[in-house]
């Protein structure tokens, strides 16, 4: 009898309870509806490869006063532009060298722009992984690379997104 008893208690003990789940994406999507909306920082420089512009803005939005301090940002900024341009000529090269070349190797010259493209952009997102865990998830802020449309074209272009997390509840229990 105890040792049926017992099992009961084990199977129960494995028992996965979506309520529980539930609560918390309730509570979590309570959270992110009330965040602001989040900070946009686009491309400003002349050139632009793939989408990926060769410089970020570094004015300081209005929307991150008191969030963040203007040198941070701004070190972060140049960090991300420095990247960029150490990355961006090696891409343009190829990309002038692959365009003269395409009809004599029916596309096959672009494969080395879209290959050095995409690690330039793993490569920014890797620092702003760095910087988020550094400094902004602990200022409950995330920075992401993000693909938007342009406003003035049909083009799409990659800008910098500062998204607000929402503020874990310490009076919630564990």
């Amino acid at each position: 009898m105890e040792l049926a008893a017992s099992g009961m208690m084990m199977a129960d003990f494995d028992a996965i309870y979506e309520e529980e789940e539930d609560e918390e994406r309730a509570l979590e999507e309570q959270l992110l509806k009330y965040a602001p909306d989040p900070v946009v920082v686009r491309g400003s420089g002349h050139v632009t490869v793939f989408g990926l512009s060769n410089k970020f803005e570094s004015e300081f939005p209005s929307s991150l006063t008191g969030k963040v301090a203007p040198e941070e940002f701004k070190a972060s900024i140049s960090r991300v532009n420095s990247c960029l341009k150490k990355n961006l000529p090696v891409n343009v090269r190829w990309l002038l060298c692959g365009c003269l070349c395409c009809c004599c190797t029916l596309g096959c010259s672009m494969w080395p722009v879209i290959c050095l493209s995409k690690r330039t952009r793993r490569s920014i997102e890797k620092l702003l992984e760095w910087e988020n865990n550094r400094l902004y998830h602990k200022l409950c802020l995330h920075w992401r690379l993000s693909k938007r449309k342009c406003e003035t074209n049909n083009m799409m272009e990659y800008v910098i997104l500062i998204e607000f997390l929402p503020k874990t509840p310490i009076f919630r229990p564990d």
